[in-house]
């Protein structure tokens, strides 16, 4: 009995881990997002710089889910969980390498005339935003009606980075002084969709957890 609640302890540790990384994470790409819309190059330089608490914190998991697969040798849905926990890690790591990214692109633009500002690119960031705080929600909650939700606000958000890049398509069209710019134009949405992307990716998780169903790809096609 007081194995089971040694290990069980673990995996509550194990778990707080995960929301710390998700928390910076959310932060992450808020501070991204908001950089690139407002040209805030210091708010910017310093997604890059946090971006080593991210990679740490997957390593700093990693270790402790290895340790928890030898020692403890756990089954069911515990196994699950650990299994589970570990996608959850990976996942939130390419999203800051992702708001590396973005910041990078923000760093590039500020140095060149600015652009009119972007209707889409606006709405774009707010969804993508919204899409990682429900993945994380559903996972504090255990939700999967709530992490169904990722599916289809993931096709949202493609729909919107394809409107992105036709509209500075055509801008490119128009101006041709302007395109160097409207390429990172185009990148930076594309960044963004690969937030909703891996944001899916984490209520896939959340699902896994819960009911043991792999939905890994699922929303794609």
């Amino acid at each position: 009995m007081q194995q089971r609640v040694h290990f069980t302890q673990k995996l509550e540790d194990l778990r707080m881990q995960v929301l710390r990384m998700a928390a910076l994470t959310e932060q992450a790409v808020r501070d991204a997002t908001r950089a690139y819309l407002e040209n805030d190059t210091d708010l910017a330089e310093s997604v890059v710089m946090n971006d080593t608490a991210i990679n740490d914190m997957e390593d700093a998991i990693d270790a402790f889910n290895l340790e928890l697969l030898a020692l403890d040798q756990p089954m069911a849905c515990d196994l699950r969980f650990i299994i589970g926990s570990m996608r959850l890690t990976v996942n939130l790591e390419r999203i800051g390498d992702e708001c590396v990214n973005l910041a990078h692109r923000t760093l590039f633009l500020s140095t060149r005339p600015p652009l009119p500002s972007n209707a889409r690119m606006e709405r774009l960031c707010a969804h993508v935003q919204e899409m990682l705080t429900k993945a994380i929600r559903a996972f504090v909650d255990e939700d999967t009606a709530l992490a169904g939700e990722l599916c289809a606000m993931d096709h949202t958000a493609d729909e919107l980075s394809l409107k992105v890049l036709k509209e500075a398509i055509n801008t490119m069209v128009d101006e041709t002084r302007i395109v160097e710019r409207s390429v990172h134009v185009i990148m930076a949405s594309r960044h963004l969709e690969r937030i909703g992307d891996l944001s899916t990716n984490l209520a896939e998780a959340v699902v896994f957890i819960k009911e043991g169903q792999n939905l890994k790809h699922r929303c794609k096609g």
